[in-house]
């Protein structure tokens, strides 16, 4: 019986890394793992959606946007809840391979 990892699956059902389709898949369970940590972290404070959001200044709404994976959201609403929750953030962008942006 010959045994497939992760990395070869993922290569032959989703597309080998570099492809538009990987890039999709890769963007979108980044972002289902970052609601998912928001989400952890807010329930591990004991609050709710409409409690966080109050806290940062936005509706209930877009919290739920956040930890359900809508993608609709603004990156200053995502870097002030995992504030507010008490995660340390680290932001990096890199444009070219002389050009890099760290935001801590």
């Amino acid at each position: 019986m010959k045994l497939t990892s992760i990395d070869e699956l993922t290569d032959q059902i989703i597309g080998k890394k570099g492809t538009p389709e990987r890039e999709n898949f890769e963007y979108d369970l980044k972002i289902d793992i970052l609601g998912t940590i928001i989400k952890d972290a807010r329930k591990k404070k004991n609050l709710t959606q409409d409690q966080l959001g109050k806290l940062i200044g936005v509706q209930k709404s877009q919290i739920s946007k956040l930890e359900n994976n809508t993608k609709n959201f603004r990156i200053g609403t995502v870097l002030k809840a995992l504030e507010a929750l008490g995660a340390k953030v680290k932001l990096t962008v890199k444009i070219d391979s002389d050009k890099e942006l760290i935001l801590t």
